[in-house]
């Protein structure tokens, strides 16, 4: 749902602020290293990070953190801890404004799985570990020199990364037997999401217990990392593939795949048992400058456009660009490629549908939707699918603005079960109307309502949710009216414009696109907000507020450009019937709504946006 701008600008002022407050302070960091000089500790390194880790985890956007093989960068003699430590401030940095909810290392932490490699690699963690940072990690084929399975018993990367050291974190759900196969729950856009991290050879216990984990949470959606999977573009190595074919064909909660060992990136879809398509990401850079430097590949997620944008960057050389960067850093401060930056498509309802159904939302009661001023409120469930509206629509009000039924050409109106998800009513009245010739039915308000005589000096917010049929046609069906009062401008004596046009009505355009057009008590002429096109086959709600002095068109809550700045006060009246549906020009019915319309309300004030009935 949209809020407003001076909301969305100040976030991306912040976010600006974020990225060159890093800069400078990682640009220190690299001058530090490079001179040798002790490194600052987090909470130098990082002053605007939260004392501990609190992602928003009702937010729709949030960021899970990647860092593929780092095994270069601890490797005996040459451990070199300051390109790894440079990622990790970079997500503590960052952590609040991009709400990064995770990190997950793919494996090959270290080069040899030496005792001093894991325990300088472990000792960078706690940079994590005291900020409560949630993070998994994973043995590669180097952080355990084996080619046996996770049933290996004792090494140095089990000392240090074994379930005990992640005891008492909030994101740890536990861990197999042998110790090297993992699962982590985080909170992110209202739900609970899982990262499953599984050892780079699984057993027939290990398999046992990924499948027990995952039965255990029928509902959680499962981003399964791994060492070895996908080998390049399209290909998955032969363990890969056992995987795929011992574990994750048979899952439908595991959307997405992580896995590091092989260069370069590359990317594979498949299609599971399910019928759903899984991403596989294959991400290393060692093959690249300074081991790669321990970049990090950033998913972004953003529930509200159903999209994963990916991107992938070096803290450690951006935090050295105030030193000069040599010719070989100034190719990796952030890849660009096909296989680095990209955004991945998922519709997440329709992918969770199968194990994690969103729940519909309940019709909520008239009583419920009845906000101070409410001057007339439709709604139009409770009937039966596919019968036709006969005698008075009442208004739930209780004011009095009672709808009767008008037929055109021997047109009816027909009750449906059909409703925006958001909607109050579990409900919808179908309109048939068509122009060639003119046919359908509408809605009338009845002689005498109190609505048809309101002038609303003060503001109004008048609101509809309305979905349009695959087969409207702009030239037998555009500028009906989903709401209208009737009267001529002329009649009412303002006749700057069209004197034939209408007093006022939210109309849909040729675009289709909503349109309000009124004659406000302070002008001659019509003014008008126009709103962008909007889809056929799904529902739409739309909101005119007008707060005494200004009027604004919203679309799904969001307000559109061409919203006029000139004053416009109340509505003129000559006492005559609103239509639903309808549309009256000169005078005379000229056009009739084809289309669903559901939940309507009129209230004689400026409603904010979270007021609307869709909220």
């Amino acid at each position: 749902m949209c809020t407003s701008h001076e909301h969305d600008q100040g976030e991306a002022a912040q976010a600006g602020a974020g990225r060159r407050g890093f800069l400078r302070a990682t640009a220190l960091l690299g001058a530090a290293a490079a001179a040798g000089v002790a490194l600052p500790d987090a909470a130098e390194a990082a002053p605007r990070a939260a004392a501990h880790w609190r992602p928003d985890p009702d937010s729709r956007r949030f960021t899970l953190a990647v860092m593929p093989d780092t095994q270069y960068l601890f490797d005996g003699p040459s451990i070199d801890r300051a390109p790894f430590e440079a990622s990790l401030r970079y997500l503590l940095e960052h952590g609040r404004e991009d709400n990064i909810v995770f990190l997950s290392h793919l494996g090959d932490l270290t080069e040899n799985g030496a005792t001093a490699e894991c325990a300088a690699i472990g000792e960078a963690f706690g940079l994590l570990d005291r900020r409560g940072v949630g993070y998994s990690v994973l043995a590669g084929n180097h952080d355990v020199r084996s080619s046996t399975d996770d049933q290996r018993g004792s090494t140095p990367y089990l000392d240090t990364f074994g379930p005990k050291r992640f005891e008492g974190a909030a994101t740890f759900g536990g861990a197999s037997p042998d110790g090297y196969n993992t699962f982590h729950l985080f909170g992110a856009a209202g739900r609970q999401w899982m990262v499953l991290a599984l050892d780079w050879r699984l057993s027939a216990r290990g398999y046992a217990w990924a499948k027990e984990v995952l039965a255990a949470h029928p509902h959680t959606p499962v981003i399964l990392t791994t060492h070895e999977l996908v080998v390049a573009d399209d290909t998955l190595s032969s363990y890969g593939q056992q995987l795929w074919d011992g574990l994750v064909a048979d899952h439908d909660q595991i959307f997405l795949t992580l896995n590091g060992h092989y260069w370069p990136a590359g990317r594979a879809t498949r299609r599971n048992a399910s019928g759903h398509d899984v991403h596989l990401h294959l991400t290393n850079y060692q093959n690249r400058y300074f081991g790669g430097a321990a970049m990090i590949r950033l998913y972004r997620f953003d529930l509200d456009r159903n999209t994963i944008d990916v991107e992938t960057v070096s803290p450690w050389i951006l935090g050295r660009a105030a030193e000069g960067l040599n010719e070989l850093e100034r190719q990796e401060i952030e890849l660009s490629g096909d296989a680095d930056r990209f955004s991945v498509g998922i519709d997440f309802a329709a992918r969770f549908a199968g194990f994690a159904p969103v729940p519909a939302r309940p019709a909520r009661p008239a009583s419920s939707v009845l906000v101070r001023g409410t001057l007339a409120y439709w709604r139009f469930d409770g009937h039966a699918e596919g019968s036709a509206v006969s005698g008075t629509v009442r208004d739930l009000s209780g004011r009095g603005n009672d709808l009767g039924v008008v037929s055109v050409g021997g047109g009816a109106l027909i009750w449906s079960s059909d409703h925006h998800p958001d909607q109050p009513g579990h409900g919808s009245l179908e309109f048939r109307g068509d122009r060639s010739p003119l046919t359908g039915a509408y809605l009338r308000t009845v002689d005498g309502a109190p609505l048809n005589s309101a002038t609303f000096r003060s503001g109004y917010t008048i609101e509809a949710f309305y979905r349009l049929p695959a087969d409207w046609d702009p030239s037998r069906n555009a500028w009906s009216g989903l709401v209208s009062r009737t009267g001529t401008g002329g009649a009412a004596g303002r006749t700057a414009d069209d004197p034939d046009e209408p007093l006022a009505t939210l109309s849909l355009s040729d675009g289709p696109g909503p349109q309000w057009a009124v004659r406000p008590l302070n002008q001659q002429g019509i003014a008008t907000n126009w709103g962008d096109e909007t889809a056929r086959e799904r529902w739409w709600h739309v909101a005119v507020v007008n707060d005494g002095r200004h009027t604004t068109l919203y679309v799904q809550g969001c307000p559109v450009a061409r919203n006029p700045h000139a004053p416009a006060v109340g509505l003129t009246s000559l006492g005559l019937p609103w239509l639903l549906g309808g549309y009256e020009y000169a005078g005379r019915i000229d056009q009739i709504l084809h289309g669903r319309l559901g939940d309507l309300r009129i209230v004689d004030r400026a409603l904010p946006v979270t007021s609307f009935m869709n909220h």
